[in-house]
């Protein structure tokens, strides 16, 4: 929260900073539902098919055989947009890191209180984490710092505005924005 001329400004209220927050804070469980899903799949084709499912596609596409519009189309379908949206976030938070002018202290932010595989149980831990990336940094400082990176962060995402990020993502996947 920051304060200009006595009035209290709370960047969170924005919708960019919002969704972000949104996205991170999901980031993990999105993962691990991908890693379930993917793994599923893969289990449950094995014993339906007696093979993998690496095995399997390649003799389907060597065969010329079309999955169109067949369950297993539609399962790697969302799997694969599920691997976009995460390559998304990780090619955001990489140029973050790279690019930005704080860019290395946000990504040590972003990574122990989001993208890390195990989540940390509170704040302080995430501190004592922090403490080799991050000098001086107090609980004030930590949470300066994270909006300060979820707001540049927001920035590398969504570039202009939600709604001109989902007229752009429409013009370049047609089928996936409206849902099919």
């Amino acid at each position: 929260m920051r304060k200009d001329n006595n009035m209290a400004v709370d960047v969170s209220e924005n919708p960019l900073y919002h969704d972000t927050w949104k996205l991170m804070k999901k980031y993990r469980d999105v993962v691990w539902s991908l890693e379930l899903s993917v793994q599923q799949v893969k289990n449950s084709f094995a014993l339906e098919y007696g093979s993998s499912i690496e095995d399997f596609l390649d003799s389907i596409y060597i065969a010329g055989a079309d999955l169109t519009g067949s369950d297993l189309e539609h399962h790697a379908k969302c799997i694969e947009r599920s691997h976009k949206m995460l390559k998304l976030v990780e090619t955001a938070v990489d140029l973050l890191r790279n690019k930005h002018k704080n860019g290395e202290v946000y990504y040590w932010i972003l990574y122990y209180t989001y993208i890390s595989p195990q989540q940390l149980r509170n704040v302080e831990e995430i501190i004592e984490k922090l403490r080799p990336h991050v000098r001086n940094i107090s609980y004030r400082t930590y949470y300066r710092k994270r909006q300060e990176a979820i707001e540049a962060l927001s920035s590398v995402l969504w570039g202009y505005t939600t709604r001109e990020c989902m007229e752009i993502l429409e013009r370049f996947f047609p089928d996936e924005a409206s849902g099919t």
